[in-house]
């Protein structure tokens, strides 16, 4: 230990990859202990780290700490000795491509302990081949000659230059989407297409989509770890600084892929999470987003790992760290009961609105749809209202009402609410339950459907599927196939005839007159088999026919 501390107080001159000294030592009690041994050499010739490994590898510690960049170079060089005068291993090289390290070399250990052939690879700018590094030809060390500062300075220069996301991002983060899927192509390329425009719509840049397609997931990393690998060195190498996954992962699975790289690592329902975070406004929308949040985050906190990084194997243990996690499940635990203490206060409050509106025998009658089919635009349009109606998944998330008057003078109570999506997060349709509650008192439902969406028929059954998870298919309904002025008209017509609904276009009102007719059709049939239903309860009655019972 004596002679490795002794390295700490070496300095290397910032030209120098490293002094014949220092590698004449090293390799001379690399081939004493016949073991390698490894330097982290910071750009200013400091030795942040002495590792001893085996015979055949070295584990690296926590290098976070030392990244000079997110996108660029972390601002660290790997040396270290390599038994046997071997070449750069492939893990050598997924290290330096995995950690962004200015450089990995390896010096060689002769027969006799001295300094034989050194091995240098270094990252390379994006290239067409996808190649993240490239190795020099071996040279014996003492003929060779690399001016260090100056070789990295120019490296993370020309990499920040030929970096797409420094170039096209405009200060949005950039991110590379992942789909791993077992079903069909169409169906995967429609999902993708979906999560790509969910990425867009929180202002991130989707630098390239990888997919995958397997029989079984790998239960640890869904795709194969080598597979998961390459994925990350391409992302480091596009600059991105996340990864998106279009598919829900477990705590282990999201752990696992975290502790392969520094990136960000979401799955489709933190990034719909993150939706509605940042376009909750009521406050009953925001402690319903949060509620759903804090349960997302439990099970993954619980899982969350003390160690050091991938590469780390850090002491994990007993201690401080422990009881720090402990402490955030019990924080996150009690504000669950006070989000859901607070939910039930405004459930209440709800019902009472609700109940006066019973009371007052207006008709209710609730949108409901496909995130962005035309939902809030199609009631701006019928009650002349300004809700916020960008074209964007989840652009609604806090129920709207607004009064509708029909031809016939009569008013009704017209509901806007939050659109639904394929595989909707249980923990959110569980959170909006509360919101979604109102849909039990609609008298009619108007279902919205993008008449232009290529998945039109998946988005039909996603919506039907979720109305009966609800409870609420026995709700008499109209369907309303919206941007029919996208389609031909022979198209359009036959539309509507297979589905039996009315084709509009919430964009043009001069279309809107059959949602009208429907309407005011479907609430007169609707009181008509009210009041026979009455009737009906009422012959059946034993005490109909008593002439001793007053009628009213």
């Amino acid at each position: 230990m004596a002679r490795l501390e002794r390295f700490y107080r070496r300095r290397i001159p910032v030209e120098r990859v490293i002094t014949p000294e220092l590698a004449k030592a090293s390799t001379e009690l690399s081939h004493e202990i016949r073991r390698q041994i490894g330097f982290l050499i910071n750009r200013r010739g400091e030795i942040e780290n002495i590792i001893v490994g085996t015979d055949r590898q070295l584990v690296l510690p926590l290098l976070a700490r030392s990244r000079s960049g997110s996108r660029l170079l972390r601002g660290v060089r790997f040396v270290h000795t390599h038994l046997k005068d071997q070449p750069l291993t492939k893990d050598d090289l997924t290290d330096l491509a995995l950690l962004r390290l200015d450089m990995m070399v390896a010096i060689g250990v002769g027969e006799q302990g001295e300094p034989g052939r050194i091995f240098v690879a270094h990252l390379l700018p994006t290239s067409a081949e996808r190649k993240a590094y490239v190795e020099l030809a071996p040279t014996a060390f003492h003929s060779f000659q690399m001016e260090c500062q100056e070789f990295v300075q120019s490296l993370e220069s020309e990499i920040g230059r030929e970096t797409p996301a420094l170039k096209t991002t405009n200060g949005r983060p950039g991110a590379i989407l992942v789909s791993v899927y077992a079903r069909s192509r169409a169906e995967q390329e429609e999902r993708l297409a979906e999560t790509k425009e969910l990425i867009v719509s929180q202002g991130i840049e989707v630098l390239d989509v990888v997919e995958q397609r397997l029989v079984a997931m790998n239960p640890k990393y869904v795709m194969g770890s080598g597979k998961l690998t390459d994925v990350i060195i391409h992302a480091l190498q596009s600059g991105a600084e996340m990864l998106i996954f279009d598919r829900d992962l477990t705590p282990t699975q999201i752990r696992s892929i975290s502790e392969k790289t520094e990136m960000k690592v979401l799955d489709r329902t933190q990034l719909i999470l993150d939706i509605f975070a940042k376009r909750a406004h009521s406050r009953s929308g925001k402690i319903q987003v949060e509620l759903a949040q804090m349960k997302y985050v439990l099970p993954r906190l619980s899982q969350s790992s003390t160690a050091l990084s991938r590469l780390g194997g850090g002491i994990g243990g007993r201690g401080p760290g422990e009881t720090k996690l402990e402490t955030d499940l019990r924080r996150v635990r009690d504000r669950i009961t006070h989000l859901e203490s607070d939910l039930e206060s405004l459930t209440k409050h709800r019902i009472q609105q609700r109940a006066k509106r019973t009371r007052n025998q207006v008709p209710v009658v609730s949108i409901v749809g496909y995130t962005n089919a035309g939902k809030s635009t199609l009631l701006n349009a019928l009650t002349d209202s300004h809700v916020p109606a960008d074209n964007r998944p989840f652009e609604t998330l806090d129920t709207v009402s607004r009064r509708l008057h029909l031809p016939t003078g009569q008013e009704v109570i017209l509901t806007d609410t939050v659109g639904f999506i394929r595989d909707l997060p249980q923990g959110l349709l569980k959170a909006f339950r509360t919101t979604l509650e109102e849909l039990h008192d609609a008298d009619l439902l108007l279902h919205v459907i993008d008449a232009s969406a290529s998945d039109f028929d998946q988005q039909i059954q996603v919506v039907e599927h979720i109305l009966l998870e609800l409870e609420l298919d026995k709700v008499p309904r109209i369907f309303v196939l919206n941007k029919c002025d996208r389609l031909q008209p022979e198209l359009a017509e036959a539309l509507c005839y297979r589905h039996h609904g009315v084709g509009v276009s919430a964009l043009h009102k001069e279309t809107l007159h059959p949602i009208y007719s429907g309407i005011v059709d479907r609430l007169r049939r609707i009181e008509l088999e009210s009041n026979l239903e009455m009737v009906s309860d009422k012959r059946e009655n034993p005490l109909w026919d008593d002439p001793h019972v007053p009628i009213a």
